[in-house]
């Protein structure tokens, strides 16, 4: 027989969810059944998949070693180099740098945004791999790999759920600034389209009108600035599909300056843009209900460091407005 004791980072979940993250062989339904014979108690009774757990709560296995086998920490690669905006016990926000993906993708990169991440939670004795149970310290939201700006990650399950639900609710503001050929009209408008991801081809397409398998985005923005070919524009995210901001403009006319997706590669070119004008700048958290543990990062403010050294800031060098 083993025992082991739920962990603050492991309450709140449901039963068969912590246990195929903490022992990687027993999946869903394994445990659904194991829990069916008795072979898994919690608490000294019958186990169901879906208790949630609470700090404290006592599993007990009648199972062999090899089902109980943990997974083995691997060390990573990575450096522990990030650009740290703000950071507290629960969370912490970076610029990531244009060219870095968050998670490793499908060219299996070794260097990631989250693996820099841990490894400097972990310098910093903060995470320690080895004594979690199930919880890894997560990304809260995600970039492209040639966008740059705010990424939030959480440092404990508490802050990932709180944030998680306060990105679907749309109580996280993140603004963007983009530069795009010519000038959007009007200067400030909320605009509704219809996005199909193909995702062989790594792409989307946007329709004026709804159609099969697309779906509707919401793209808000304001110009802050036009000089000569270029406008500065800020944007506002109301729905956070694939590639929506640079397909969008695109689609009204306006591509962003360095895409060389969908954007116009002779321009590019004349420009030396090598890559997409776009940053998540701005981050804004905008509580309207109880945030728990995170409830006095209301109303606070974040933006990324030395806005004005943002590659394609140079087109605007005479730009006044207050960002």
């Amino acid at each position: 027989m083993t025992e082991i004791t739920v962990q603050k980072n492991d309450a709140g979940q449901r039963a068969d969810r912590f246990l195929s993250k903490a022992y990687p062989n027993l999946k869903s339904a394994l445990v659904c059944k194991l829990m069916r014979k008795k072979r898994i108690k919690l608490n000294g009774a019958k186990a169901e998949p879906n208790t949630i757990l609470k700090e404290g709560d006592v599993f007990r296995f009648y199972l062999s070693e090899e089902l109980l086998s943990k997974k083995q920490h691997t060390e990573k690669s990575a450096s522990s180099e990030i650009n740290v905006i703000y950071e507290d016990e629960n969370i912490l926000l970076c610029n990531k740098p244009c060219g870095l993906v968050v998670h490793e993708d499908n060219e299996n990169s070794q260097d990631t945004l989250i693996d820099r991440i841990l490894c400097y939670l972990e310098e910093k004795g903060e995470y320690d791999p080895e004594s979690e149970q199930s919880f890894v310290p997560a990304l809260v939201n995600r970039i492209d790999r040639n966008t740059s700006g705010i990424v939030i990650a959480a440092k404990n399950a508490e802050a990932l759920r709180v944030l998680n639900q306060k990105l679907r609710d749309r109580e996280v503001e993140k603004l963007y600034l983009c530069a795009v050929f010519g000038k959007p009209e009007p200067s400030e408008a909320e605009l509704t389209a219809y996005l199909k991801k193909l995702s062989e081809e790594n792409r989307v397409v946007i329709s004026d009108s709804p159609k099969q398998d697309f779906l509707t985005i919401k793209t808000k923005y304001r110009v802050l600035k036009s000089r000569g070919e270029l406008s500065l524009v800020e944007v506002d995210l109301l729905t956070g599909r694939t590639h929506q901001i640079r397909a969008h403009f695109a689609h009204i006319g306006c591509p962003l300056l360095g895409d060389g997706k969908y954007g116009d590669n002779a321009r590019n070119k004349m420009f030396k843009a090598k890559t997409q004008a776009l940053c998540s700048y701005k981050l804004t958290f905008k509580f309207t209900t109880s945030a728990g543990i995170l409830e006095y990062l209301n109303g606070k403010e974040f933006k990324v460091n030395n806005i004005q050294d943002l590659w394609f800031m140079k087109f605007f060098d005479n730009n006044k407005e207050e960002l």
